[in-house]
C-alpha cells in the first residue's frame, strides 16, 4: 500500500530531542507503518548549501518540498523524508531522505554528522553524495565520514573493529552516486574524452606506496572502493546565474541552463530505473513498515552508544517485524472470522471458514509483513495463536447456540410450565398427560433446533431438571388414582343396583304386556271358533233337514272338535300357554297377531329339554326390544349398551295339567350376569337375581 499520494510535503524522520539525542519522529513512523510494499530508498548527503534539496525535489517530481536556502544557514535538521509513488516501478514506493547539512558551522558536532551519515548509508538503497566543484583530494577529505564507517558499523555481531571483510560491507551497503555540482572542467583525460563514471574512478585511483602520507591519501579512496560495489557519477554545470540562484524555487525550466536540465533528467532517470528496493543482510527486501522499524533499531543503538551492528540490527528488525506481522495477521484472521462466520452455525461450516480465513491471513498479511523468518518460528507462533482464536470461536459458537436453544426451550415448554404451576397435572391420570405433553413438546423442540449443535445438551439439562417434578406428579397421580378407583367401583355397584331395579320393572311390564296380548289373542281365537261352530251347527241342521245323515255326522265330528278347542281356549290364560303356543299354534290361525306370536316368541325364548325343570336362555338386544313391540325398554337399552349382560330365565313347575303339558302352570325365575370394565383394567363380575 503506497502512501506517497498522502504526503504533500516532506516530514522529519530523525531529529534531535531536548537532550540532543537522536530519535525517530512518531509522525514519520506512522506514515511508514502503512506502507506494506517494497520501498526504494534514496538518501542524499553532503555539505550544507550544496543544492541537495533541489535534486530531491526533482526526484519527487515537484518544484518545491525540501526547503531550498540561499544563505549559509542550514535549512534541513536531522533527516527528512518524503514518500512518493515510484514513477517507474509499480507497487513500489520511492522514499527520499535528505540529511542535515554536514559540516554546519552552527552545530559544530562532528559525531552528530557521523551518525547522520551512517544512518543515511544504512537506511538507503542508493546513497547520493552531493558536492561542489571537482572531485579532488580536498573533496575526498571532506568525505572523511566514509573512513569512519568501520569504526561505527559492524556487519557481524562477533567481529571486532576492522575485522569485517570488505565484501560483507559491499553486500549490505547501497549504490554510491556522486553528484558533482557547478562542475566547470571538461571531461577529458589527455586528448581523450572520458565519461563522468571514468572521471570518478580516476579520482579514486590509489597511489602506490606505504608511507603515512600515502595511506592518508588512499584511505578515503580505498573505503569508497571497498564499501560500495556500484559507483556512479553525475556532473552538473551551474544551473543559473549567481543572482538567480537565490530564487531557485521560482525559476522555470526555461530560465535554467539547458545542459544542467539535461544532466538533471539523466540523473533522475538513472535513479528511477536502477535504484533497487532496499534490502538488508540476507537479501531480504523490506517494506515501509520495516524501514521505520529499522530506523528505530539503529537510532536506539546510537542512543545507547553502541556500535551499529548490521547482523544484530537484522535480528532486532526481524523480531520487531515478525511480532508485528503475527499481530496484524491474527487481527486479520479474527476480523475475517467475525465477518464470514455469524454465530451460531454448524461446526463443519465454521471449520471451513476457519481454514479460509487462516490461509488468507498467512498469504495476504503475514507473508508480506514477516521478515527473515527462515526457521518459521513466528509462523508457528501465528498458527498456534490462530488455533487458539479458533478454539475461542468454537466456544463462542457453542455459547451462542446454547443461548438460542435455551430461548427455544422457554418458548416451547412455556405451556407445560404454566400447567405445572397451576396444578393442572395434580389429578388422576395427570402423570400420563404430563408425559404425553412432555414427549410432544420435546419433538417440537427438536424440530426447531435440529441444526443447533447444543440442541441435545440444552434439552437434556432441561429434562434432568424436570425429573423431580415428574416424580412428584407421578406420586400424586398414583395416590389420587387409587381413591378414584374405589369411587368408581362404588359408582358401578350403585349403577348395577339401579339397573336391577329398572330391569325388574321392565320385566314386570313386559310380562304383563305379553299376558294381556296373549289373553286378547286367546279371546279372539275363541270368538272365531264360536263363529265357525255356529256356522257348522246351522249347516248340520240343514243337512239333516235335507236328509243327508252321513254328511251331517261328519260335520258333527268337526263340531265336536271345535267345541273341544273352544273349551281349551275358554280356560284362564297361564304362562305355560305361551311356551306351548310356539309349538302348537300355526301362523295361519293367528292372522291378527302383532307381529305374529311365533315371530315374537322364537327370538326371545330358546326352548331347552322338555322337562319340568327345563331352563330357557334369553339373550336381550335392541332388536329383540324393537321386534317385541315394547316401548318400556329404553332404560334397559342404555344400560345394555354400557354394560353387556346375559339373562337366564328358569321356568319352575307350579301345577301339572294334562299329559301334553297343555295345562301346566309355570313360574319364571330370572337371573342376570354382566361384566363391567374399570379404568384400572381390572374386571368386576356381578350376579343379580
Amino acid at each position: 500500500m503506497a502512501c506517497g499520494g498522502f504526503m504533500s510535503a516532506p516530514v522529519c524522520l530523525i531529529e534531535n530531542d531536548e537532550n540532543g539525542k537522536l530519535r525517530v519522529r512518531k509522525e514519520a513512523k506512522k506514515i511508514l507503518d502503512v506502507i506494506n510494499e517494497p520501498v526504494v530508498v534514496v538518501s542524499v548527503v553532503g555539505l550544507y548549501r550544496t543544492g541537495k534539496s533541489y535534486l530531491m525535489n526533482r526526484l519527487a517530481g515537484k518544484k518545491s518540498g525540501f526547503v531550498l536556502g540561499s544563505t549559509n544557514e542550514s535549512k534541513t535538521k536531522g533527516i527528512w523524508m518524503w514518500c512518493v509513488p515510484h514513477p517507474k516501478k509499480r507497487g513500489h514506493t520511492l522514499v527520499l531522505l535528505e540529511t542535515k547539512g554536514l559540516g554546519d558551522m552552527a552545530k559544530g558536532d562532528e559525531k552528530h554528522d557521523t551518525w547522520i551519515f551512517c544512518l543515511a548509508v544504512l537506511l538507503s538503497s542508493t546513497l547520493v553524495y552531493n558536492s561542489l566543484g571537482v572531485i579532488d583530494n580536498m573533496a575526498l577529505e571532506k568525505l572523511h565520514y566514509v573512513t569512519e564507517l568501520t569504526e561505527n558499523i559492524h556487519v557481524k555481531a562477533d567481529a571486532g573493529q576492522h575485522e569485517d571483510d570488505s565484501a560483507d560491507f559491499m553486500r549490505d551497503f547501497p549504490t554510491f552516486v556522486w553528484a558533482v555540482r557547478d562542475f566547470t572542467l571538461e571531461l577529458r583525460m589527455g586528448d581523450e574524452r572520458i565519461t563522468s563514471d571514468e572521471y570518478l574512478e580516476y579520482a579514486l585511483k590509489l597511489k602506490p606506496g606505504s608511507s603515512h602520507r600515502t595511506e592518508q591519501y588512499n584511505l578515503p579512496r580505498r573505503c569508497l572502493r571497498d564499501f560500495f560495489a556500484v559507483r556512479k557519477c553525475f556532473v552538473f554545470p551551474r544551473p543559473a546565474s549567481t543572482q538567480n540562484m537565490q530564487r531557485m524555487e521560482q525559476l522555470t525550466e526555461k530560465e535554467l541552463d539547458s545542459e544542467f536540465l539535461e544532466q538533471a533528467n539523466t540523473f533522475c532517470n538513472y535513479i528511477y530505473n536502477y535504484s533497487e528496493p532496499k534490502t538488508v543482510t540476507g537479501g531480504c527486501t523490506i517494506t515501509g513498515t520495516a524501514l521505520g522499524n529499522l530506523a528505530e533499531v539503529y537510532v536506539e543503538a546510537i542512543r545507547s552508544k553502541n556500535v551499529l551492528c548490521l547482523e544484530n540490527a537484522v535480528m532486532s528488525l526481524a523480531k520487531i517485524q515478525n511480532i508485528h506481522a503475527v499481530e496484524e495477521a491474527l487481527q486479520f484472521y479474527v476480523t475475517e472470522m467475525l465477518r464470514m462466520a455469524p454465530l451460531p452455525m454448524q461446526p463443519e461450516r465454521l471449520s471451513g471458514i476457519h481454514k479460509i480465513a487462516a490461509k488468507m491471513a498467512i498469504a495476504e498479511v503475514f507473508s508480506t509483513m514477516s521478515f527473515n523468518d527462515s526457521n518459521q518460528i513466528y509462523h508457528r507462533e501465528l498458527m498456534e495463536k490462530i488455533y487458539n482464536e479458533y478454539q475461542d470461536m468454537c466456544q463462542q459458537n457453542r455459547e451462542a447456540s446454547r443461548k438460542q436453544c435455551e430461548e427455544v426451550v422457554r418458548d416451547v415448554f412455556d405451556k407445560m410450565e404454566n400447567r405445572i404451576s397451576d396444578g393442572s397435572y395434580q389429578k388422576p391420570g395427570g402423570y400420563r398427560q404430563y408425559r404425553d405433553t412432555l414427549t410432544q413438546l420435546t419433538s417440537d423442540y427438536r424440530a426447531r433446533t435440529h441444526s443447533q449443535i447444543m440442541s441435545e445438551d440444552v434439552l437434556n439439562k432441561y429434562l434432568r431438571a424436570k425429573e423431580e417434578i415428574g416424580c412428584m406428579i407421578q406420586q400424586t397421580d398414583q395416590s389420587l388414582t387409587a381413591a378414584e378407583q374405589e369411587k368408581e367401583v362404588q359408582r358401578l355397584k350403585n349403577e348395577i343396583l339401579e339397573w336391577e331395579r329398572d330391569q325388574e320393572e321392565w320385566n314386570r311390564h313386559r310380562t304383563e304386556h305379553l299376558i294381556r296380548q296373549m289373553d286378547r289373542e286367546q279371546k279372539r281365537i275363541r270368538r272365531e271358533k264360536e263363529r265357525v261352530l255356529e256356522v257348522n251347527v246351522k249347516k248340520r241342521e240343514a243337512l239333516l233337514q235335507r236328509g243327508f245323515q252321513q254328511e251331517a255326522d261328519q260335520l258333527q265330528c268337526e263340531i265336536d272338535n271345535l267345541k273341544a278347542e273352544k273349551q281349551k281356549y275358554s280356560q284362564p290364560f297361564m304362562m305355560s300357554n305361551v311356551f306351548d303356543a310356539v309349538s302348537t299354534v300355526e301362523t295361519s290361525f293367528l292372522p291378527g297377531f302383532i307381529p305374529n306370536l311365533p315371530g315374537l316368541l322364537k327370538p326371545l325364548w330358546k326352548k331347552g329339554a322338555q322337562s319340568d325343570e327345563s331352563q330357557f336362555l334369553l339373550q336381550h338386544s335392541e332388536e329383540e326390544c324393537s321386534d317385541s313391540g315394547f316401548n318400556d325398554c329404553s332404560s334397559l337399552k342404555a344400560q345394555s349398551s354400557a354394560h353387556p349382560f346375559t339373562k337366564v330365565f328358569t321356568p319352575e313347575l307350579v301345577q301339572r295339567g294334562d299329559e301334553d303339558k297343555h295345562n301346566n302352570t309355570y313360574r319364571v325365575c330370572v337371573s342376570t350376569c354382566w361384566t363391567v370394565s374399570l379404568q384400572s383394567d381390572q374386571s368386576c363380575v356381578c350376579d343379580g337375581g
